[in-house]
């Protein structure tokens, strides 16, 4: 991976990882390390704002397409975070039902 995925910005995200990649319990203290190293040029590569010029480059984009299983440490982990920052975001309720959007009431400050 010595020519491939070079950057010189540390890849953050803020919205999903305010805390940082390792604070947050989803990635190994190796898996959050790699994301910041290299996580900015797998996000280029991905939203094709960057072209692949390493044969792992391509393979990796092949990932992204799913085209191919990830194989590598790099298609893993970027696998792994892309997954879980586009996981639909899961509602709970204390009853255990479905949320019930029809049943919202309209409150007022009123003393009527």
């Amino acid at each position: 991976m010595a020519d491939s995925f070079a950057t010189t910005s540390r890849f953050f995200d803020n919205k999903h990882y305010p805390r940082g990649f390792s604070r947050h319990g989803d990635f190994t203290i190796k898996e959050a390390q790699l994301l910041e190293r290299h996580g900015f040029a797998f996000n280029e590569l991905d939203l094709a704002k960057r072209e692949p010029v390493t044969d792992e480059e391509r393979q990796f984009l092949d990932v992204c397409r799913g085209v191919r299983e990830p194989q590598t440490e790099a298609e893993r982990v970027w696998s792994k975070y892309t997954a879980r920052v586009k996981r639909p975001k899961r509602f709970h309720t204390l009853s255990g039902g479905k949320p019930q959007a029809d049943s919202v009431e309209d409150y007022t400050d009123s003393d009527d």
